[in-house]
């Protein structure tokens, strides 16, 4: 399922905002992880982080980040990898690829 951003004609709407991850599988006072699973073609829904985190790709694939004022992103994850993001912005991750993304969300409480 690709998902667009919604229309930000009108600045002072909030968008309605879906999850980070499909799943929390761990958390506690310092960290919550999640898991991410997206088929090729498939996306997340429009979200944003409320944390600094990390992802950490059990199996990688390319990826696009697309904002919510249009900004595409390429973010290529290759298996293994492991990259810091900051909280803030919000976004939605498409698998572009052909291969299913597999990941390990961890937030910083």
């Amino acid at each position: 399922m690709t998902e667009t951003p919604p229309d930000v004609a009108a600045p002072d709407a909030e968008p309605t905002l879906g999850p980070v991850g499909q799943e929390i599988v761990f958390e506690n006072d310092r960290v919550r992880v999640w898991h991410i699973r997206l088929e090729p073609g498939e996306g997340q829904p429009l979200h944003r982080h409320e944390h600094p985190y990390l992802v950490v790709a059990v199996q990688g694939a390319k990826n696009v980040v697309q904002t919510i004022d249009g900004a595409r992103i390429d973010a290529d994850e290759p298996t293994g990898g492991v990259v810091y993001r900051d909280p803030g912005a919000v976004h939605m991750l498409t698998n572009v690829g052909d291969t299913t993304y597999l990941a390990r969300l961890v937030e910083l409480k």
